[in-house]
């Protein structure tokens, strides 16, 4: 049996998109209560080297949008990466969700030969087929953004666990 480009790729975006929403929620939920700045957890990090809380969404919405995107030939819709707050962030991942909605299974159909061209001009460019873009770039690098930001914030006291990583499936 085959797995088509979109279902391997569109509803496991929105699943973890889904989750990640909740956990925020449920995060921006106990800064409340336990009377702790949102910035503080906001910018939290795991490592000094690392992107804060904000880029790590920032950066997981970027690669759901730009892998439904190049795999459908479309352009990938921009973002100023300028959210600061929680509310900023739900609504970052409530228009990522929209894209994904609005992208078809039949869109993606010969997406899996399509060349994706990744930092095009560059040193560092990268030439890509659809199928080996979405499986071994866009959906490693979404998993690694999305467990990043479960990290943070369970590493700063968010009582989250794996069910709510998962989400609904």
């Amino acid at each position: 049996m085959t797995v088509s480009l979109y279902n391997a790729s569109v509803p496991v975006f929105k699943q973890l998109l889904n989750s990640l929403n909740a956990i925020l929620t449920k995060a921006h939920v106990h800064a409340a209560e336990k009377k702790i700045d949102p910035s503080a957890l906001l910018q939290a990090r795991l490592f000094p080297d690392m992107f804060p809380l904000t880029r790590q969404v920032q950066i997981a919405c970027g690669h759901a949008r730009g892998a439904a995107a190049r795999l459908t030939g479309q352009d990938v819709p921009g973002n100023d990466d300028k959210e600061q707050s929680f509310d900023d962030l739900l609504a970052l991942i409530s228009r990522t969700v929209a894209y994904l909605d609005s992208v078809t299974p039949e869109q993606f159909e010969g997406g899996e030969s399509r060349e994706i061209v990744l930092r095009p001009g560059t040193p560092n460019e990268k030439r890509l087929s659809g199928e080996n873009f979405l499986l071994h770039f866009s959906i490693p690098q979404f998993f690694f953004h999305i467990t990043t930001t479960y990290a943070i914030l369970r590493h700063n006291g968010l009582d989250v666990g794996k069910r709510d990583y998962m989400g609904v499936y």
